[in-house]
């Protein structure tokens, strides 16, 4: 019965663990299978040509794993390479991009950050999403160069991270933003550091609770929910080292494992 198939979720590493977390929590009774690309991350700093390639490899492994749904949870993938997903295979695509929408509508000063990968920066759906709703606001754009790779390395609380997150942040409170988009899947696992960096008016925005909840809306439309009322089985392959992988899961509740795949 395809009901009983996984969602499909990869990411270029660690990070997509945070969109994994919200689709377990509004999906309870769905198993999932998760793909840490992490040999290839951060794909923010390749070519279109390799993140397209990639996003391609990624797909056809979960579909080997029979899953039903993909959720492409990669900002950078979602914004070069989803449209070709879409319209290559027969199955139903979730993406992810930075949540401009929700910050331009309701900034105050008239200014919101985006912390974000020069892949997703610099792509075209970015540039029309900000054209989209971003034209009476000043969208202050910042490279997160770095972040990734120290996140991969398990490095969240380092010396390097503190001070790159200060490098980044500080000349964005200087021009007084009060919205903060995240605009890459593994920047929330810094919003503890990133909290105490901005004052309690600026509003920190990701894209996870939404995109879990579009993936519900999808499976719901397309009649694929699990009729199962057990707790779904999780998943989680890396090709990269499997301890930064564990240790980022440790805060997690549901039950899983993680093993080491070569993809």
């Amino acid at each position: 019965m395809v009901q009983n198939q996984a969602i499909g979720i990869f990411d270029s590493g660690i990070g997509g663990t945070s969109i994994w977390n919200e689709i377990t929590a509004a999906l309870p009774f769905e198993d999932t299978i998760f793909l840490a690309d992490s040999k290839y991350a951060p794909y923010g700093k390749r070519s279109k040509e390799e993140i397209l390639a990639l996003s391609i490899k990624n797909t056809e492994k979960l579909l080997e794993f029979n899953c039903k749904i993909i959720v492409v949870a990669c900002n950078t993938a979602t914004t070069n390479a989803i449209k070709v997903l879409r319209s290559t295979y027969d199955i139903p695509f979730i993406g992810i991009e930075p949540a401009i929408k929700p910050a331009a509508i309701h900034t105050q000063t008239k200014k919101v950050g985006v912390l974000a990968t020069k892949g997703t920066l610099s792509s075209e759906l970015f540039a029309k999403t900000s054209d989209l709703y971003a034209q009476n606001i000043e969208v202050i754009e910042v490279i997160g160069t770095g972040l990734v790779e120290l996140i991969e390395e398990g490095k969240i609380h380092s010396t390097e991270m503190y001070a790159l997150l200060d490098s980044y942040i500080t000349p964005m409170i200087a021009q007084n933003i009060d919205y903060l988009v995240l605009g890459c899947t593994h920047y929330p696992y810094l919003i503890p550091i990133l909290k105490k960096m901005l004052s309690s008016d600026v509003k920190i925005i990701d894209s996870g609770e939404a995109v879990a909840r579009q993936t519900k809306s999808i499976l719901t439309t397309n009649e694929l929910l699990n009729p199962n009322t057990t707790s779904g089985t999780h998943l989680l392959y890396t090709n990269g080292d499997i301890y930064p992988l564990k240790d980022i899961l440790k805060t997690h509740t549901v039950d899983y494992s993680v093993k080491a795949l070569d993809f």
